[in-house]
Formats: C-alpha cells, sequence, structure tokens
C-alpha cells in the first residue's frame, strides 16, 4: 500500500474514532475530562513502555485506560468534597499526572525514541514506519490496525449502549429511575475515551487528540438537534477534518496532527458562524428580525393611540416619529418601510396612517398589553 494512503487512513481513523466518544462528552459538557485523561495517561503509558520497551504493546492500552480512569475518579472524588468545584479539580489533577509523565520521559527516555515532542504533539507521517508483521508477512502499520481496532469497539459500545448512554447523559435521574446505572455508564464512557486517547497517542500526541475529540462534535452539536444524527455527523466531519488537514500539511510542509486539528477547528468555527438554526449569523439574524417586528408592533401602537387627534400630524409625522418614538433614522426607515410593505399603513402627505389591517393588528397589541 501506498505509504501516503497508509497516513490518510491512519488520520480518518484516528479523527473518527475520537469523534465518536467525543460525542458524549460534548452533551455531558466534559470535553475539559477529555484534555484531563489526554493528558493524565501519560504516566501508564510510560511505565508500560518501562516494562515492554515497545509503544504498541497492548499493555499500553491497559496501563493507560487504568490511568485514566483513575484520573476521573479523583476528580470526582475531590469534586464529592464541595471543597473544590469541578473545574477546579480537573486542573488540580491532569496537571498533576502530565507532569509526572513528562519527568519520567525527560529523566528516564531521554536515549530512546518515546521524546517530549512526540509526547506533546505527536508525528502522524512516521505512523507507517512502525509495521505489524505477522510469520514474515508485513500486514500494514500498527497504528492503522490498532486505531481500526479502537474504532470498531467504540462504535460496538455505541450501538450497543446507544439508548442507555443517551438517557444517562440527558436525564441521569430518569435512567436511575429505569434501572440503568449512570456511575458504570460514565466510568465505560471514560474507559472508551482513554483507550482512544492512548491508541491515538502515538499519531496525535497527547494535546492534538483533544482536537479531535471535541471539535468535530462540538460542530455537529451546532448543527443537529437529535442525538443519533449528531454522532454520524461528528464521523462525517472528522473524515473532512482528516483529509483536508492532511491536503493543507502537504501543501505547508508542517505536522499532519497539527494541520488536522486546524482544519477541525475550522468546520468547527464555520458551523458556528453558519449553522442554520444555532449559528451566530442565524441569531445576529433573528434578533434582528425580533427586533425589526417589535419596532412595527410599537410603531403601530403608537399610530393607534395618535389616530384621530389634534397630535396626529406632529406625533405620526414622518419627519417627527423618530423624536416622538425615540428611535435613529435607521431604524424608523426600517420600521416604517416593513410596516407599509405588510400593508399595516400607508404614507398620506407626509404623515403615516394605518390601514384597516393596521389598527385591527395594533388593537389586537393594545388588548393584550391591558
Amino acid at each position: 500500500m501506498n505509504p501516503e494512503l497508509e497516513i490518510l487512513l491512519i488520520a480518518v481513523v484516528t479523527a473518527v474514532a475520537c469523534a465518536l466518544v467525543g460525542v458524549f462528552l460534548v452533551l455531558r459538557r466534559l470535553a475539559l475530562v477529555s484534555d484531563a485523561i489526554a493528558h493524565a495517561i501519560l504516566p501508564g503509558i510510560v511505565v508500560a513502555f518501562f516494562l515492554t520497551g515497545s509503544l504498541t504493546s497492548p499493555l499500553l492500552v491497559v496501563a493507560a485506560a487504568v490511568t485514566g480512569v483513575l484520573s476521573v475518579a479523583l476528580i470526582e472524588a475531590l469534586h464529592r468534597t464541595r471543597l473544590v468545584a469541578e473545574d477546579a479539580a480537573t486542573g488540580l489533577v491532569f496537571p498533576a499526572f502530565f507532569s509526572l509523565g513528562v519527568i519520567m520521559v525527560s529523566r528516564w527516555a531521554g536515549n530512546v525514541h518515546l521524546d517530549t515532542d512526540s509526547v506533546l504533539l505527536g508525528e502522524l507521517a512516521f505512523a507507517p514506519f512502525d509495521r505489524w508483521i505477522v510469520a514474515g508477512k508485513d500486514l500494514g502499520p500498527s497504528a492503522l490496525w490498532m486505531m481500526s481496532g479502537i474504532l470498531v469497539l467504540n462504535l460496538v459500545l455505541i450501538l450497543v449502549a446507544a439508548k442507555e448512554l443517551k438517557l444517562a447523559t440527558l436525564d441521569p435521574a430518569l435512567a436511575t429511575l429505569l434501572g440503568f446505572s449512570p456511575v458504570l455508564l460514565h466510568y465505560l464512557l471514560m474507559t472508551a475515551v482513554s483507550i482512544t486517547a492512548v491508541g491515538a497517542f502515538n499519531a496525535a500526541g497527547s494535546i492534538l487528540v483533544v482536537a479531535l475529540m471535541i471539535a468535530p462534535p462540538a460542530a455537529a452539536f451546532l448543527l443537529v438537534e437529535r442525538v443519533a444524527p449528531m454522532i454520524w455527523l461528528s464521523a462525517v466531519l472528522a473524515v473532512l477534518g482528516a483529509i483536508g488537514g492532511y491536503g493543507l500539511a502537504r501543501w505547508l510542509d508542517v505536522s499532519i496532527a497539527g494541520s488536522m486539528a486546524v482544519m477541525s477547528g475550522i468546520i468547527f468555527a464555520a458551523s458556528f458562524l453558519l449553522a442554520p438554526e444555532r449559528g451566530l449569523l442565524s441569531q445576529a439574524r433573528r434578533r434582528a428580525s425580533q427586533k425589526l417586528e417589535f419596532s412595527v408592533r410599537m410603531l403601530a401602537v403608537h399610530l393607534l393611540h395618535h389616530e384621530g387627534t389634534e397630535r396626529e400630524k406632529e406625533e405620526c409625522g414622518l419627519d417627527s416619529l423618530s423624536r416622538h418614538l425615540g428611535w435613529s433614522d435607521g431604524v424608523l426607515r426600517q420600521a416604517v418601510g416593513h410596516t407599509v410593505h405588510k400593508a399595516l399603513a400607508f404614507v398620506e402627505s407626509g404623515v403615516l396612517h394605518l390601514t384597516e389591517e393596521g389598527r385591527l393588528f395594533a388593537e389586537d397589541l393594545s388588548v393584550g398589553v391591558d
């Protein structure tokens, strides 16, 4: 297989595996926990590496999973004391674990290929050099097999326990009443996150794996409402981020994992701006529409109150309306234009008058206020 294709496949599988478990972290508002786990697994990886001398040993996955779950247990134990908030507990635990791992790497692994840069950033371009050879037959990159296995495990977890995970995520109290254990499901999810993090560790490093785990689900959260579409859309966005990141890395001759994280961030930024319902632009349009609708209602009520009075010409004249309503000329122009366009009012001799439809509209509003 072409090495470039192998790198791309590893990137895609890694991104999708991270995104699948990341969906539930985003829904549970535990994005920082993914950062904690991605850092806290380092001591477990280092200890397992010292024992086996290999970064591809299954013992690394086991040790990292244990360390990750241990860090989550410590965070929750600190939080349960009610002496520190959950975010503070997270900020206390994961730097301690990560610092211990960095010290171990720097002190005892300085002469081997497990160096600090690889720990922090990873290097996907080197992944194809580590081959899985069985009985003298080259079966391909070890990282591809490992991440494919982890991807399958995550898929099985989601397919088998989708209902339970969703219920425990959205309504833990109801899950408990129905006989599910939110605590057990929580630690099962944290174990999956730990295993995924250590699998992606060699390719993406302990820092960039967080972007792969959170950015696609966060983007999908802005685009869809339901959990199931969010899961599959996260996977699709993860694939786009991996392919786009690989292309960006080749173009700029920079880190592949870093480019994947950047592309995932770009996808999130696009969703943040352009999402149909939750996007920044959509919200701005909705606020502008609500403001205009409110202005039209205020204008209609104002016209109704001064209709047929001696001051109608003064209060409802186009030249004086902005002063009486306290609006800027721009706001007044929009409100008058929209009111006339909706056939609620018409202009005659420089004065704004209600139509019959506009009068009924304003009277309904006045009754509602009363």
